[in-house]
């Protein structure tokens, strides 16, 4: 049920940083939200949530930030805050779509309801240069289902003599990843491409193809919280099992991959299908220490001969 709040009302009554974010924190436990762009409890949401919208940092030192929190705010900040904090409560809507705000291994990137928020276990493998699995410097890699440009964008960060190729099937989502390459600075280097997964890149080969596909199964669709229906059901939905474009992936990455190129796929909870679909596939699982799971890798001359084996 909406939670119906006379906004004028509640401003007079709470006078500091940390007075609204106690108020929001006591909302937010109220309406039962869920958290999993960004957060995973009220206390850090609502921190994030209120110092965006002030435009202040959520880095500071904490002597400094213990200061900054019990500052007082005028009528209109105040008004505007609790009206932001309304809608998240209201309308489920994530704070990162509130804000227009996400980040990605350590980086900002504007977010729209055009595209997914960032939250890949992808960015431990690119804050680490894909160390435990590559033996050379990628130079030409693939983000392939990029959304929002902001793995492409992190990649171009970490192999700085890399050019990176930013694919998906959506334009609405390029026109998000084409500001986000812009305010990074990094057009001469990351180039969004329109196109059915590889079917537009007649010719191209890479050193690494990454992607995190739609990978939600029907199941988990169904079931997914009021905050997640905010996202293009483009980029979630995958079909039954899951894996409706990872046929195809793997089907297309041979002739796309140098020799002696590495293939990442997040599949994430669809992980469970893989072996029942592929039992035969020699993938390796990527462990990650920070957390996330379902992502895997295989190279090239593993997916060739797979390939070859099943078609004798």
């Amino acid at each position: 049920m909406d939670q119906q709040i006379n906004i004028e009302q509640t401003a007079n009554e709470l006078e500091s940083i940390l007075d609204i974010v106690r108020w929001s924190v006591s909302r937010f436990n109220e309406a039962g939200l869920y958290y999993g762009h960004g957060s995973d409890n009220a206390w850090d949401e609502a921190v994030s949530l209120v110092l965006q919208l002030l435009h202040l940092p959520q880095n500071l030192p904490l002597q400094t930030g213990d200061q900054l929190f019990h500052s007082r705010l005028t009528l209109v900040e105040k008004i505007s805050v609790i009206a932001m904090i309304l809608r998240r409560v209201n309308e489920r809507i994530p704070t990162a779509y509130l804000t227009n705000q996400a980040w990605f291994c350590e980086l900002p990137f504007y977010v729209d309801e055009r595209v997914l928020i960032p939250r890949s276990p992808f960015a431990e493998l690119i804050q680490n240069n894909f160390d435990n699995w590559l033996t050379y410097e990628p130079l030409s890699i693939l983000d392939l289902c990029t959304g929002g440009g902001c793995i492409a964008i992190a990649l171009a960060y970490a192999f700085e003599n890399a050019q990176i190729d930013a694919v998906d099937i959506s334009t609405d989502a390029l026109d998000v990843a084409e500001l986000n390459i812009s305010e990074h600075g990094l057009a001469e280097r990351v180039f969004p491409i329109q196109s059915d997964l590889m079917s537009a890149l007649q010719g191209q080969q890479y050193d690494l193809i990454v992607c995190n596909p739609p990978y939600v199964d029907a199941e988990d669709m169904d079931d997914l919280p009021d905050e997640y229906h905010h996202e293009p059901e483009l980029a979630l939905a995958a079909g039954e099992d899951g894996l409706d474009l990872v046929d195809e992936i793997l089907r297309q990455a041979p002739e796309h991959l140098t020799d002696g190129g590495w293939l990442f796929v997040e599949v994430g909870n669809s992980e469970v299908h893989m072996p029942i679909k592929y039992p035969e596939l020699p993938i390796t699982w990527v462990e990650f220490e920070n957390g996330g799971s379902g992502v895997f890798a295989i190279n090239k001359t593993d997916l060739v001969e797979y390939w070859r084996a099943i078609q004798h």
